[in-house]
């Protein structure tokens, strides 16, 4: 099947094909006469494996490693379920820096909504100037991990 094909059936673009092939998550497939990939019935698994993979937190890189082993007749289950229990802790430590964050502002609201009521509604309160340099936002970043 070609490049669009494979795209369409896996819900990718054509430029992620290519950006896998790149990194070597999937497999260079074989070409046309005239240029065009030609990729087996088998990509499609592979596609959705790496969506899936990548949904439940591992990066490609980490990806690549442990399909290249596997490519090669190896058998890397347990590098993916440590690396499945590192996902794991990972999140568990962003939940309690959320939770602590939830906490703080709260805290911050309460304080805030006591300020506004002392103060007179055509007044500026002066709520950002409040906010306190512990409160530690997680950055997009962090997120993101």
């Amino acid at each position: 099947m070609r490049s669009g094909e494979l795209a369409r059936l896996t819900g990718v673009s054509t430029d992620t094909l290519r950006h896998y092939e790149r990194l070597g998550a999937l497999p260079r497939p074989g070409r046309t006469g005239s240029g065009y990939r030609v990729y087996p019935d088998s990509a499609v698994r592979r596609v959705e494996l790496i969506r899936r993979s990548l949904a439940v937190g591992f990066s490609l890189k980490e990806l690549v490693r442990v399909l290249r082993v596997r490519d090669g007749g190896g058998a890397p289950c347990r590098q993916v379920r440590a690396l499945a229990q590192s996902k794991l802790e990972q999140i568990d430590r962003r939940l309690e820096e959320l939770v602590a964050l939830r906490r703080q502002l709260a805290e911050l609201l309460a304080t805030w909504d006591h300020r506004l009521e002392q103060t007179p509604p055509d007044q500026p309160a002066g709520l950002l100037e409040m906010l306190p340099g512990s409160l530690q936002l997680p950055s997009r970043k962090e997120i993101k991990r």
